[in-house]
């Protein structure tokens, strides 16, 4: 297992931007962000293969988020844009040792502390 530490939540108006970020203390393999809403379940938001090449987003999501990744730097991001009320969540970092690119949450065996976004309406 790897230590993850996300950064870069706080409270934003909707349709304004943040961008989350989260550093790993060794290599990984494939990297999700997964958010988990007050009352409800977490769920995927989106994954990344260890090279960037494959990515997988969360229908409501996709077109607003970009995952992306440094390995240089063994750190994932998380680019949100045109924010909702509805994105509202702590969002975690994840990390799997499969290669090939996973949007189940029990394939993830290391999970960072969380990092609150909240949008205003």
């Amino acid at each position: 297992q790897v230590q993850l530490v996300e950064s870069g939540g706080g409270l934003v108006q909707a349709g304004d931007s943040l961008r989350l970020s989260c550093t790993a203390s060794g290599r990984t393999f494939t990297m999700g962000w997964f958010r988990q809403a007050p009352g409800k379940e977490r769920d995927i938001v989106a994954a990344i293969s260890w090279s960037g090449g494959t990515t997988d987003y969360a229908d409501s999501v996709k077109g607003r988020f970009t995952i992306s990744r440094d390995n240089t730097k063994n750190t994932v991001y998380l680019q949100m844009n045109s924010l909702k009320p509805e994105d509202t969540a702590v969002y975690y970092c994840a990390a799997s040792r499969r290669v090939v690119v996973t949007r189940v949450g029990g394939d993830f065996d290391s999970w960072g502390q969380g990092t609150q976004v909240t949008v205003s309406s």
